[in-house]
């Protein structure tokens, strides 16, 4: 069984990323008479970044090796990205933290060490009480919006998603102060929450796309039809079907993932016409490979 440390600091390390850009996105699409509203995300942007860039220089030697390997954490289009999407936006991204996390090795902690075990459990509340915040913003950002008192360039369908992914993490940090592990017993609940994610995905990617890019247009929408099949398929599922539902869900999220790749590449290529910000590009790529890992291990432990 994974020790408490370990399984907090591979939490951190995906989960945090993903929330400062959540931020950023969130910061990126107010127009400029919405200060008030830029400065909360950016406070939050700078919150969790600085969350991150402790956890990673701790994380050296303590994290196992799947987690570094996976490409969810960084990514070859990392660093580019950021620092494309700096440039475009104006808000400053530390990409030294990337570059941290590109060196990061694995390592396996035999005890737990009860100093160590103590600064995760400050990390952990720490991020308790930032996400509590992150998430009441982001609902305050989606009822605003829903009145039509507040302008934002994300999709209302985003915003829901990207609170979705923060009680997720939420949920992930509270179970491990709770249990001291994460249990993965319920594959067939977490299929069904990253299959949504993915498919949503495909949706924004579709609605983001400038529309003279038909093919691209044409292959996220398919995608999105083809993970709506699998949340259906789910539905309809007894336990004795999971396996061959973990294998659909992992051939298509091998072929979104290259899909993904591309379209971060040609991105940052300046190939693709979108309004796409090159972040969001490799910031979905991740979360796909986050998924990938998760459905391998979940094949692994069903043999």
């Amino acid at each position: 069984m994974e020790n408490y440390t370990t399984l907090s600091l591979e939490t951190h390390l995906f989960f945090a990323r993903i929330m400062k850009e959540h931020a950023l996105f969130l910061e990126a699409g107010f127009p400029c008479i919405n200060d008030t509203w830029i400065q909360s995300a950016d406070w939050f942007r700078k919150q969790f970044e600085n969350l991150l860039r402790e956890v990673v220089r701790i994380s050296n030697g303590k994290v196992n090796n799947p987690i570094l390997t996976s490409n969810e954490l960084v990514t070859n289009y990392t660093i580019p990205a950021e620092k494309r999407t700096e440039n475009l936006s104006g808000i400053s991204i530390d990409s030294r933290i990337s570059e941290m996390e590109q060196n990061l090795r694995s390592g396996c902690i035999m005890e737990e060490n009860c100093e160590l075990s103590q600064i995760i459990q400050q990390i952990n509340e720490r991020s308790l009480r930032l996400l509590d915040g992150l998430i009441d913003f982001k609902e305050n950002i989606l009822e605003e919006v829903g009145k039509g008192s507040l302008f934002n360039t994300n999709y209302p369908l985003l915003i829901k998603h990207i609170i979705r992914e923060a009680k997720l993490y939420r949920a992930t940090i509270n179970e491990l102060m709770r249990n001291r592990l994460v249990s993965y017993k319920d594959l067939l609940g977490t299929e069904q929450f990253w299959n949504r994610i993915m498919m949503e995905h495909a949706l924004f990617i579709r609605g983001l796309l400038d529309p003279s890019e038909e093919v691209l247009i044409n292959t996220a929408d398919n995608f999105a039809q083809e993970y709506q099949q699998l949340l259906l398929m789910a539905k309809r599922q007894d336990c004795r079907a999971m396996d061959e539902l973990t294998r659909k869900s992992l051939e298509e999220t091998l072929k979104y993932r290259d899909f993904k790749a591309a379209g971060a590449k040609g991105i940052l290529d300046c190939k693709i016409a979108s309004i796409i910000l090159p972040l969001l590009a490799d910031h979905v790529l991740r979360e796909a490979n986050h998924y990938i890992r998760i459905l391998e291990c979940g094949q692994i432990s069903s043999l």
